[in-house]
């Protein structure tokens, strides 16, 4: 069973950062004649690592749902910061402003 911590949560980020600007050249211009598989590479890329590895599969055991989940919190910015800094990376990698 996967179990979602910080590490893995910026893991996923990078590897949603990395796989998104493929998807979107490959699927996502104007000129593409689908929609399918950008919403189906989207789910499996994007949102299937972010869930897994953020969120996780299992429910918080224990807590009380009228508190916040800092934990979850801290997952979801390690996600966020991950993510942002790839593609800040990436596009300075490029040469892009």
């Amino acid at each position: 069973m996967i179990r979602p911590t910080p590490i893995t949560a910026a893991l996923a980020g990078v590897f949603s950062a990395l796989a998104w600007p493929v998807l979107w050249t490959r699927y996502g211009h104007a000129a593409s004649t689908g929609g399918i598989e950008l919403i189906v590479g989207t789910l499996l890329l994007v949102a299937l690592p972010a869930h897994a590895f953020v969120v996780g599969f299992k429910g918080s055991e224990g807590s009380d749902p009228r508190k916040v989940d800092t934990a979850l919190l801290k997952r979801i910015g390690a996600w966020l910061a991950a993510s942002a800094t790839t593609a800040l990376i990436a596009m300075l990698v490029r040469g892009g402003s």
